[in-house]
């Protein structure tokens, strides 16, 4: 039999080399063919009497990146076509659907010839289940190596046996991290969880793995023999009683029980871990199929999967434009952010030129990136050489002259206009005519900052989140005279630096900080109302957010947020209206000078990692009501409700013009409950007429800010929903609908 996706050849010795190396794909995926053909591949081992085993490596630099999640799509879609008229019939279809992979493992596993895993590199989701059904797993000696099961952060779990193998080959605590987490091991890591036997070097993995079959590995696994004992005792046993109890407090804790997935995830281990193994896939598989009928799991498998790939690949940018090589950065100010921005600039192999007012803050900028590299060192996850080679490529410097052959420069000063202006200048005095000028601004507009430039088409905003070498998103901003050619060498760039771009049209406070005050104003606002801090704080955690309000405003500097405010009260004059936002900020920032963690006190008092609410709060706020008087659904409703609602008048003003982008941004950039989907699909799943109802409630008991916009009404007479009215489209220019 001949076959698309694999090769196999046997050696002298009997021992089958299985290669997977899919054809006109960069990485391989799991996919109908594959599952096809890696059920045909056991049945051929098992067949040819002179095989005596096999290794199954990759032909590509990674193992494999795990299943293509539009195959589910495809289950799911026949589900709910068949559902009405045959719902036992469309239930039977989905769960035979769901876990034939399954099965395909379990059939290797059992099959009585040994197999071996050989992972060079990146094995993720489906692709780690096949190494664990695998017989010994061999994994690549150097820091290209990543195994790991992250279904749960696109709202599913491992179906295809993770959840009972990982519990019965490792310490449960590790194991239940690893699974409920979604982690990412290193190959040390693995190994020294037992999820993989050895390490290699790349050029004697497939040796390495050939010499394990050869010395004897078991072609049955313990599991399957009599007598099997798990790693941390039974489930009712003195050890599991501390155990589980514990596990579930932790489950509850960290997820506030709004993500099914990581539910049932936890419901499958605790009841298979109690049955023989071909029963524990049962229930592991029943679950998995119940879990791919919510809409948690739509949701997040749209915009954590399809959305994002297909932002990844640049699915915004101008299509006329050719591709930028792009060989040098220039960054203006080496702070915080502009330290992190040619950080992860010089990690993506671009030379950078980082400059600042002196040497010593320039020298004190690229210190940030050794500092980095450092820790990276100490975690196994770079060498001495990486290191040298990184800083090589950062040239800090004062000297402005030093940017004249950048293919891009990037400012990233204080957020003050003039600044801004000055830096401006000093750079195109020397940049190259067709180089491109980007601003790292979070709020101010870029069309007013591009007045400071004689080159408006090349002007362009790009802003980064904090940390940057943590936060994955980027918020591109056009402004009115930007160019098409100056946003795909924006969007070029934050392709070869491996982040998540989304594009949007210029406007005070843009897409994402202009939601994310919101929250931290209704939490504000909340206080304001009487309602005690600590209740703020839980509810927004229990709502999904990562933290609550009161901390996220520290975080992002409550000074900063002053400023803000401040300058849009400048900026609209007598238009703009005061509230108690106003009032509770000049407070703790112009009187009591608590800007937020920066200074060690905001609404938390902070001792190193350790922080505590600070009880001079009711000394701004007055004596907190009691917390019985107010209704905590309705604090986490009002929570979220804000923030899709600012991103539906977003949306309205054409400062957003792609549905992708509102979802992922609001989770990539500021932690938007992803178990919704995102702000727009928040609002999709409650259906706009029940939104618009809601807001409405709201308007009535807590004032005008929670009036629904003008589009939110007419959407909710028609009956629409975001995604069925304005469908994505492949490649739509941010300015087509301004």
């Amino acid at each position: 039999m001949t076959y698309k996706n694999f090769t196999l050849e046997t050696d002298a010795d009997g021992i089958a080399l299985i290669t997977w190396d899919m054809p006109g794909k960069s990485m391989n995926v799991i996919d109908m063919s594959v599952m096809d053909e890696l059920d045909a591949l056991v049945d051929a081992v098992v067949a040819d009497a002179a095989i005596k085993g096999a290794v199954i490596t990759s032909g590509k630099p990674a193992f494999t990146g795990g299943a293509d999640l539009t195959m589910l799509g495809g289950l799911l879609k026949g589900y709910h076509k068949d559902r009405t008229k045959d719902p036992e019939g469309a239930a039977r279809a989905l769960l035979d659907g769901s876990r034939r992979l399954s099965l395909i493992y379990r059939k290797l596993e059992t099959c009585g010839k040994p197999f071996v895993a050989a992972i060079n590199g990146t094995c993720m989701g489906g692709g780690t289940e096949l190494a664990l059904a695998c017989h010994a797993r061999v994994g690549v000696e150097d820091d290209s190596f990543k195994m790991g099961l992250p279904e749960v952060k696109v709202g599913l779990f491992p179906g295809a046996g993770g959840t009972q193998r990982v519990m019965r080959m490792t310490d449960g605590q590790a194991g239940m991290q690893f699974l409920l987490q979604g982690q990412t091991l290193r190959a040390a890591k693995a190994k020294a969880m037992k999820l993989i036997d050895e390490t290699a070097p790349a050029k004697k993995l497939v040796d390495t793995a050939k010499k394990l079959i050869k010395t004897g590995v078991d072609p049955v696994k313990p599991w399957d023999k009599k007598g099997f004992k798990l790693p941390n005792g039974p489930i009712y046993s003195p050890a599991g009683f501390q155990f589980w109890p514990a596990a579930n407090a932790i489950y509850r804790r960290e997820t506030c029980d709004n993500y099914p997935g990581a539910r049932y995830l936890l419901q499958s281990v605790y009841e298979g871990l109690q049955l023989p193994m071909d029963l524990a896939l049962q229930v592991e598989s029943r679950y998995f199929a119940h879990v791919l009928q919510t809409p948690e799991a739509a949701a997040m498998i749209r915009s954590l999967f399809v959305s994002m790939q297909e932002l990844n690949k640049l699915a915004r940018r101008p299509a006329d434009q050719r591709p930028n090589k792009i060989r040098k950065i220039g960054i203006l100010g080496a702070g915080f952010m502009g330290a992190g921005i040619a950080y992860v600039t010089a990690q993506a192999g671009i030379n950078v030129v980082l400059i600042d007012r002196d040497q010593e803050a320039a020298d004190k900028g690229k210190a940030h990136s050794d500092q980095l590299m450092a820790k990276a060192i100490q975690r196994g996850r770079a060498t001495e050489a990486e290191k040298e080679k990184l800083l090589a490529r950062i040239d800090a410097t004062a000297d402005y002259d030093r940017l004249a052959d950048c293919d891009l420069v990037i400012e990233a000063v204080f957020e003050d206009r003039e600044v801004k202006r000055v830096v401006t200048e000093k750079a195109e005095a020397v940049m190259k005519p067709r180089a491109i000028y980007a601003s790292n601004t979070s709020t101010l507009p870029i069309t007013s900052l591009a007045e400071a430039s004689k080159r408006p088409k090349n002007f362009i905003g790009i802003h980064f989140f904090s940390p940057v070498d943590k936060m994955m998103l980027v918020e591109v901003i056009v402004g009115r005279k930007t160019s098409d050619r100056a946003l795909a060498m924006a969007l070029d760039y934050i392709k070869a630096i491996r982040k998540t771009p989304i594009v949007v049209n210029d406007s005070r406070g843009f897409y994402t900080s202009r939601v994310v005050m919101t929250y931290i104003r209704e939490g504000l606002m909340m206080l304001a109302d009487g309602v005690p801090a600590a209740m703020i704080e839980n509810a927004g955690k229990m709502a999904g957010m990562p933290v609550g309000p009161l901390s996220l405003g520290d975080e992002v500097a409550l000074d900063l947020a002053w400023k803000i405010v401040s300058a849009t009260r400048k900026d609209l004059g007598v238009a703009y209206v005061e509230g108690p936002l106003d009032n509770i900020l000049e407070e703790m920032v112009v009187k009591r000078e608590r800007f937020g963690r920066k200074n060690g006190k905001g609404f938390y008092d902070y001792a190193g990692r350790d922080k505590a609410l600070w009880p001079g709060i009711v000394e701004v706020v007055g004596k907190p009501k009691p917390a019985d008087a107010f209704n905590v659904e309705e604090i986490k409703q009002r929570l979220l409700v804000m923030q899709a609602l600012e991103t539906a008048r977003i949306f309205e003003e054409n400062c957003l013009t792609d549905v992708r982008e509102a979802d992922v941004g609001s989770i990539l950039g500021f932690g938007f409950a992803p178990y919704t989907g995102g702000t727009l699909s928040y609002i999709d799943r409650m259906g706009t007429a029940a939104f618009v109802d809601l807001c409405r409630k709201f308007t009535r008991k807590w004032g005008p800010r929670f009036k629904p916009n003008r589009l939110l009404r007419e959407m909710a007479k028609a009956n629409e929903s975001f995604y069925g009215r304005f469908p994505p489209a492949g490649e739509v220019k941010a300015r087509d609908a301004a």
